[in-house]
């Protein structure tokens, strides 16, 4: 266990987690929805499944999110689980009751480049304040973290290439122009994840955290 992560004191722990998570919930509703950028990660892929397949996102989301907790919970433990099982019920929460309450619209529409800039900023700070809670805002997020621990590359780069790949197979459903701009603020919310879970920590070292669980150590010195 890294220490300056279990110290962190349980109020502190999940206030920082609720505060992402709220400007998660506000950006994906104000921003993305209102001026209509489309999704990466998880929601993408079941907005795909449900366009070209007709599977219902609740059920593909289900699918995709449950094997991802799962080793989650065996890489991770139950406390990192708990903390995203937090974010995602705040997640639906908040973002139901912007949805029926909010009469705020930020329509941006005439300018997509300020929007996308907007949304990646915003909600890579809201993902990365998750992270740095212990905890995650949805099972792409779990796969990033946990491919970015095993192969010693840095959490925002793999949830770029995670993004762009879903986002390209959103072709076949989504304007270009939309798309597009959802992939620039994928790459600056790449960027605003790193540096939001990488401030004041050492480098992310070659020897992941989750390598002792695939392979035992032949002796038993901790490095």
């Amino acid at each position: 266990m890294r220490k300056q992560d279990s110290g962190m004191r349980l109020p502190l722990r999940l206030t920082i987690i609720l505060s992402g998570t709220f400007l998660l919930a506000f950006t994906y509703y104000h921003i993305n929805y209102q001026n209509h950028l489309t999704e990466g990660g998880f929601v993408g892929l079941s907005l795909l499944g449900k366009y070209v397949l007709g599977i219902s996102p609740s059920l593909s989301i289900l699918v995709l999110d449950i094997p991802v907790l799962l080793i989650a919970m065996i890489f991770k433990g139950k406390a990192f689980v708990c903390n995203t099982f937090i974010s995602v019920g705040a997640f639906t929460i908040f973002y139901s009751l912007m949805e029926r309450y909010s009469g705020w619209v930020i329509n941006l529409q005439d300018n997509l480049p300020l929007a996308a800039l907007l949304s990646g900023v915003l909600t890579g700070l809201g993902a990365g304040m998750v992270l740095r809670g212990g905890g995650a805002s949805g099972g792409d997020d779990i796969l990033s973290l946990l491919i970015s621990e095993w192969k010693g590359i840095k959490v925002g780069t793999v949830f770029i290439l995670m993004d762009v790949i879903v986002l390209a197979l959103s072709l076949f459903y989504m304007p270009l122009k939309e798309t597009l701009y959802t992939v620039m603020a994928v790459v600056v919310a790449g960027y605003v994840i790193t540096f939001t879970t990488s401030l004041g920590r050492p480098k992310l070292s070659k020897a992941p955290k989750i390598q002792p669980a695939l392979s035992k150590p032949h002796d038993g010195t901790v490095m």
